[in-house]
């Protein structure tokens, strides 16, 4: 099974678990004087209970699933071109990229700027009181401050992109 196809199976069974608790919930219980849809008490008892052992045994392929979807993120590396260069990690650390690592990283290149400071040149007065000129210094290079916020910018699609690839070729574990 491709991880693809585990990724859709599991939502198919958590829409199965959901009827099922419906189902649970909407039969559980009942007044005396009322007939029971499915039979006798204890028939009806019986249909509830085998609901509830269905979405028992549900819940646990589910879970089974998961843990071999992460067994399988864990294990297998994927490559993605990233600023011009090929970067390898496994499918769990591009899932972690992804969901907030990338915009970490955008953030920290985001913060290179003029601190507030919109002119490029302002004028002072010296401690001898004369007038000089101050000029705004950058400690950092701005094209690769440019760059590397591109770059970060352009992560999460292309991880989108190389995981949905991924996903649909890659055998569980």
């Amino acid at each position: 099974m491709k991880i693809i196809e585990a990724m859709k199976k599991i939502k198919y069974l958590r829409k199965k678990v959901d009827d099922l608790t419906g189902k649970i919930q909407q039969n559980a219980a009942d007044y005396d004087h009322e007939k029971p849809p499915y039979g006798t008490p204890e028939e009806q008892k019986e249909q509830v209970k085998m609901w509830i052992q269905s979405a028992e045994d549900v819940i646990k392929e589910i879970l089974s699933l998961r843990v071999a979807i992460q067994a399988t993120n864990i294990s297998t590396d994927c490559s993605i071109e990233l600023g011009g260069k090929q970067v390898t990690k496994t499918i769990a650390e591009w899932i972690h990229r992804r969901r907030d690592l990338a915009d970490l990283n955008k953030a920290v290149w985001n913060a290179l700027g003029t601190s507030g400071r919109n002119q490029k040149h302002i004028a002072f007065k010296n401690m001898e009181g004369d007038e000089q000129v101050a000029a705004l210094r950058f400690h950092y290079d701005p094209a690769q401050r440019d760059k590397m916020k591109d770059v970060y910018a352009e992560e999460p699609s292309l991880i989108d992109g190389a995981l949905e690839v991924k996903n649909a070729v890659t055998d569980l574990v």
